[in-house]
């Protein structure tokens, strides 16, 4: 997720990127500065999926050795008593951690229970389970990040204990709030009430474009659950997520979703003003602030930033898939929602090609998109969907975005959204001509990701061109599983099941750092992420992040000072750290947590 085209660094963050070894003594001419070289702690050189494997799926681990011949392997349960081995299959040099590593195959093993471990080569795995209770654990985890990601609410404490806080952003001193926000300076002589909506990453800032395509994922979670075969509605029913509003007989998914679709609506230019029916990209603070600092205690103004073309279509793909799936439990708000959308619409043809100001990164992200072709497939798509009207069938079927290969190794993400489209004209019950072409589409695309992840040692299917991981690559391997996973809902084939699965296995665990990225899942995980309010790192009066968010991972760009510091000359999966300072590769974000929701809830559909 390329926010960030610049940032101020918190005086935390400057007051510990001095990481050399300086002469403690006078200076004399024979003395130099030393760089302190960092090598992270990657434990056993057996790698497994930290949190659990199901009975029934694929299992498989990673070895890290110089041995260059098939080596024994012993799969071991709590009591110590071998249940299973075989041999290692070598695999060479692993282009994506420079490592030589061996594949272990043990999915022929079914037994359940905890703290198995996976012994070979004189080196023990950390421990791990097999069984189905984790994923239903972390289907919820993950969607409970929502509720403390909110903005103009308290976080109540019963709700979520260690995690309560007052209410940011509502005009309560030092808020300068977001109940009347102003446009930035010569934009618009309005304001707007921008209340509510998701924190959208360790910042205080709120974004459409985000917003959409996390709002998107969630909704599709949902949707998913009522149509796929495996598909477990009652799993995300009302109750299910501890939510102020769990009792109303809706959903709480739909409950949370609806906290920042309100928001999305919010940001609609009203009518009578220039560029109505457009939607601002953003609101955020004028100035980049420091860390820690609770939503609360922000005492930045806050700013309306420009209408774009993308920001419209993504409230109007994400209003018109959201009539839909609400109707059947408020006709009123659905029917808003689908008003809106079609206003989007209208007011993003008008003006089809008003994009983000690349440069416009001060005081929050910039979400440059110099191309709105994906958003106006997508929310035609949406459109559809909700509709059956001939008009969105139309453009759906005109836009060149509709047989083009839209899956490529990045996978989809905020500035990629056709696949959004795409995904649900495959899934969500249409009479689109030449539906069999799209639904064929995806298949393509998830055989692909197949190939991609039987060629990757660590079994992820994801792998950047010139081993260049991009920012927030963790979600890009689970939107990459995502899309496998919905050739399994599509064909019923156990390898598109199997094959997603494995992507979760990266992010559990299975990786070259031996680390779960999800906190709180896993003997060893992320737990550093960088966040304003989950900041016990800084000060141990704050949390750290709750259970079940996802840290970006691995980046090769490292943009931050701090991963700059350690991770210069990084290699692939090793362009990570797990710190508040290293906001490129170890932030947390809506649109992550999103990825990890779909495929967790699928996940646990599976057991």
């Amino acid at each position: 997720m390329k926010r960030r085209s610049t940032a101020l660094l918190s005086l935390t963050a400057l007051l510990t990127l001095t990481l050399t070894a300086l002469p403690s003594g006078p200076a004399d001419a024979g003395q130099r500065t030393v760089r302190e070289v960092y090598e992270p702690d990657t434990g056993p050189r057996v790698r497994v999926n930290q949190v659990a494997y199901l009975p029934t799926g694929p299992k498989n681990a990673t070895l890290v050795t110089d041995a260059t011949a098939p080596l024994p392997w012993q799969l071991r349960n709590a009591d110590g008593r071998t249940v299973a081995h075989g041999w290692t299959v070598p695999r060479g040099t692993d282009v994506s951690s420079g490592q030589n590593v061996h594949s272990i195959d043990f999915g022929a093993f079914r037994g359940r229970g905890t703290d198995f471990t996976l012994v070979a080569d004189g080196d023990t795995s950390r421990p791990f389970g097999i069984g189905t209770s984790a994923y239903e654990q972390l289907r919820l985890d993950s969607l409970k990040y929502y509720y403390t990601q909110r903005s103009g609410i308290e976080i109540r404490d019963d709700l979520r204990p260690g995690y309560g806080r007052p209410a940011g952003h509502l005009n309560t001193a030092p808020n300068q709030g977001d109940a009347n926000v102003p446009c930035q300076p010569g934009l618009c002589d309005y304001t707007l009430d921008v209340t509510g909506g998701w924190y959208d990453a360790g910042d205080h800032g709120k974004y459409v474009v985000n917003g959409g395509i996390s709002t998107w994922e969630l909704l599709s979670t949902y949707e998913r659950s009522l149509l796929a075969r495996t598909g477990r509605p009652g799993r995300l029913g009302d109750g299910s997520l501890d939510l102020p509003e769990s009792g109303n007989n809706v959903p709480d998914v739909l409950d949370e979703a609806r906290w920042e679709l309100e928001f999305l609506l919010k940001m609609q230019v009203p009518d009578g003003q220039p560029l109505a029916g457009m939607a601002h990209s953003k609101v955020h603070d004028a100035q980049w602030t420091g860390l820690p600092l609770l939503p609360s205690d922000d005492p930045q103004k806050r700013e309306l930033h420009a209408p774009t073309t993308q920001a419209t279509l993504n409230l109007a793909a994400t209003a018109a898939q959201a009539a839909r799936l609400y109707r059947p439990y408020d006709r009123a708000f659905a029917a808003q929602a689908l008003t809106a959308a079609r206003k989007a619409w209208q007011a993003a043809l008008a003006h089809p090609e008003i994009y983000p100001d690349p440069n416009d990164g001060t005081g929050g992200g910039a979400y440059a998109d110099d191309n709105a072709s994906d958003e106006f497939y997508w929310a035609a798509a949406e459109l559809y969907l909700t509709t059956g009207q001939r008009e969105f069938a139309n453009f759906v079927l005109s836009s060149p975005v509709h047989t083009a290969d839209i899956f490529g190794p990045l996978g989809f993400d905020w500035g990629r959204t056709a696949a959004a489209g795409r995904l649900d004209l495959a899934t969500v019950p249409n009479r689109l001509p030449g539906r069999d072409r799209v639904r064929r589409s995806v298949i393509k695309a998830a055989d692909t990701y197949l190939a991609t992840a039987a060629s990757q040692p660590y079994g992820m299917p994801y792998a950047p061109d010139g081993n260049l991981y991009d920012w927030g690559s963790n979600a890009q391997v689970l939107n990459n599983a995502h899309v496998i996973a919905t050739a399994y809902d599509l064909t019923g084939a156990a390898k598109y099941r199997d094959g997603a699965l494995e992507g979760m296995d990266y992010i559990l665990g299975r990786n070259a750092l031996n680390t779960s990225y999800v906190t709180g899942y896993g003997e060893v995980n992320s737990h550093r992420q960088h966040s304003r309010w989950y900041a016990r790192e800084l000060d141990p009066n704050l949390p750290d992040p709750p259970p079940g968010t996802l840290a970006g991972g691995a980046n090769s760009s490292i943009q931050d000072p701090y991963a700059q510091s350690k991770l210069k000359g990084c290699t692939g999966q090793f362009c990570y750290i797990d710190d508040i300072q290293s906001w490129s590769t170890n932030e947390t974000a809506v649109n992550w947590n999103a990825a990890l929701a779909w495929m967790a809830s699928f996940a646990a559909d599976q057991g």
